[in-house]
C-alpha cells in the first residue's frame, strides 16, 4: 500500500502554494484560481489544498520537511525571517534541529534535520 495524498484546508491557497514552492521545492500540478491547488515534490509526495474560511487543525497537527543538514534548516529559517515570516527560532529538540512556522493559510510547518533515527 502507498500513501496517495494529504489534503489540507487553508484560508489562502495562493499564499500557501507560493510558500511551498519557494521554500520547500513543491511544484503545482494544477490550480483552480484561489480555491484549490495540487502540488508534488521531487519524491512524488502529493498535497491537495482547498480554500476554507474556518480552518482549525488539532493542536499537534503539522507538516514536516526534513533537510540534509542543520545549515539547510538555518538557511530556510533566515530566508523566512528576511521575507517577513515569524518562525520559531531553530533549536535542538528530541534528537533533531528544528523550527516551526505558521503558514499564511493556517497550517503549521516544521523544518528539521534528524540527528538520530526515530523511525
Amino acid at each position: 500500500m502507498k500513501l496517495n495524498h494529504i489534503n489540507l484546508t487553508v484560508t489562502d491557497v495562493p499564499a500557501t502554494v507560493a510558500l511551498f514552492e519557494k521554500y520547500f521545492g513543491l511544484h503545482r500540478t494544477a490550480m483552480d484560481n484561489a480555491n484549490m491547488a495540487f502540488m508534488r515534490d521531487d519524491n512524488d509526495a502529493f498535497i491537495s489544498m482547498f480554500k476554507g474560511s474556518d480552518v482549525s487543525y488539532p493542536g499537534m497537527f503539522h507538516i514536516g520537511f526534513t533537510q540534509e543538514t542543520e545549515e539547510q534548516v538555518n538557511t530556510i529559517y533566515r530566508q523566512l525571517v528576511v521575507d517577513g515570516f515569524a518562525p520559531t527560532a531553530p533549536r535542538e529538540d528530541h534528537g533533531r534541529w528544528t523550527f516551526y512556522l505558521q503558514s499564511p493559510g493556517g497550517v503549521v510547518i516544521e523544518v528539521q534535520k534528524f540527528h538520530r533515527s526515530w523511525y
